[in-house]
C-alpha cells in the first residue's frame, strides 16, 4: 500500500480542496497528480505480480501518449483551418492552428536530432519536451477538473441569477453566443422558480466604444421579446469585463440581499474560468455553462487555460525557468 501513499495524499488534498470551495485551480492540480500517482503505483503493482502484465502496462504507457500527440496534432491542425474559415484570421481564433504547430514542430526537432546526433539539438529537444509536458498537465487538469465542475446539479438556494455579456453584433444585436448563455440562463431561472423560489435575473454587461446600448440592455430586450417577465430582470450596466461583471453584479446583488446565493451563467469553455474568477471576487454562487459551437471550443478552451496559467505565472513560469536553466547546465556541462 506505500506505493499508492502518494496517490493517497493528493486524492485527500483534492477532497479538502473541493469541500472548502470548489472553484479553486489547485483542486484540478491534486486530481491530476492524484491520478498520475495511482496509475504509476498500479503499473509498479502489475510489473511485481506479473511479469508480462507490467511489460504491457509499461508499452501502453509509452505508446499510447506517443500516438495521442500525434493525432492530438492532427485534430488542432484541422480545428485551426476551421476555425479561420468561419471565424476570421484574428489572433485568438490561431490557437489551436498555432497549438498543433508548435506540436509538428517538436516532433520535427527531435527527429532531427536523432537523425543528426546533435547533442546540442537533443537537449534542445529535451528541454522543449520538458517544458511543453509541464504545460500540458496543467492543461489536462485544467480541461479536466473544468469537465466535473460543469456536470455539478445546480444549485436549489439561489436568489439571483447572472448573466454575463459578451459583446453585440453591429452594437445593437445580440449574437448567438450571448443568446446562448442568455436561454440558458432562463432555463435556469425558470427550473429554480419551479420549485418555489423566487429569483431575479441579472443581465451584465455595458457600453463598449463600438456599442450604441449597454450589453445589459439588449440582452434584457431579448429575455422580454421571448416572453420574460421584464419586472424579473436587474440591469448591470458599468462592466467592461468579466471581472467587472462579476464585481458590479455582486454589488447589486448584496445591495438588495447581503445574504445572496447565486448562479452565473456564462458559455461553457468559459465557466471554470469565470468561476475561478467569481471566487476571487468574492461572489456567492456557482457558475453553469451554456452550449457552444463544437469548432469553437478547442481555441477557446486554450485562450481559457493559458489566462488561468498566467495567473499563476510566478510558480509556472519559475518552473519553466528552472526547466531551461537544466537544459542549458547539461549542455554546458557536455
Amino acid at each position: 500500500m506505500l506505493a499508492y501513499a502518494p496517490a493517497l495524499l493528493f486524492f485527500v488534498l483534492f477532497c479538502i480542496g473541493v469541500t472548502r470551495d470548489r472553484r479553486r485551480f489547485g483542486n484540478a492540480i491534486h486530481l491530476g497528480l492524484a491520478l498520475t500517482f495511482g496509475l504509476l503505483a498500479l503499473i509498479g503493482k502489475l510489473s511485481q505480480a506479473h511479469a508480462l502484465l507490467g511489460g504491457i502496462a509499461v508499452v501502453a504507457l509509452l505508446t499510447l501518449p506517443a500516438l495521442g500527440v500525434l493525432v492530438l496534432a492532427g485534430f488542432l491542425l484541422a480545428n485551426g483551418v476551421q476555425m479561420v474559415r468561419k471565424e476570421g484570421m484574428r489572433p485568438a481564433n490561431l490557437l489551436s492552428l498555432l497549438a498543433g504547430l508548435g506540436i509538428v514542430a517538436l516532433i520535427a526537432l527531435l527527429i532531427t536530432a536523432v537523425a543528426l546526433h546533435s547533442r546540442t539539438l537533443v537537449v534542445i529537444g529535451v528541454t522543449a519536451t520538458g517544458l511543453v509536458g509541464f504545460v500540458a498537465f496543467q492543461f489536462l487538469c485544467f480541461v479536466g477538473y473544468a469537465f466535473l465542475y460543469g456536470r455539478l446539479p445546480v444549485r436549489r438556494d439561489a436568489d439571483y441569477v447572472v448573466v454575463l455579456g459578451s459583446g453585440l453584433i453591429g452594437g445593437v444585436t445580440v449574437p448567438p453566443l450571448l443568446a446562448s448563455r442568455l436561454e440558458r440562463g432562463r432555463a435556469v431561472y425558470e427550473r429554480l422558480t419551479a420549485r418555489g423560489g423566487t429569483l431575479q435575473l441579472v443581465t451584465s454587461g455595458g457600453q463598449g466604444p463600438d456599442e450604441q446600448l449597454p450589453e445589459s440592455h439588449a440582452m434584457a430586450d431579448y429575455l422580454v421579446e421571448r416572453g420574460f417577465p421584464a419586472d424579473r430582470i436587474v440591469r448591470e450596466d458599468r462592466s467592461r469585463t468579466t471581472e467587472e461583471n462579476l464585481r458590479f453584479s455582486r454589488a447589486l446583488m448584496e445591495a438588495e440581499n447581503p445574504d445572496y446565493r447565486c448562479v452565473v451563467v456564462t458559455n461553457n469553455y468559459h465557466a471554470f474560468r469565470a468561476a475561478l474568477m467569481a471566487r476571487k471576487a468574492g461572489v456567492h454562487g456557482q457558475v453553469v455553462g451554456s452550449p457552444t459551437a463544437a469548432y469553437f471550443w478547442p481555441s477557446a478552451t486554450i485562450r481559457e487555460f493559458a489566462a488561468v496559467f498566467l495567473e499563476h505565472k510566478v510558480v509556472n513560469l519559475g518552473v519553466c525557468l528552472l526547466l531551461v536553466l537544466g537544459g542549458v547546465l547539461i549542455w554546458w556541462n557536455r
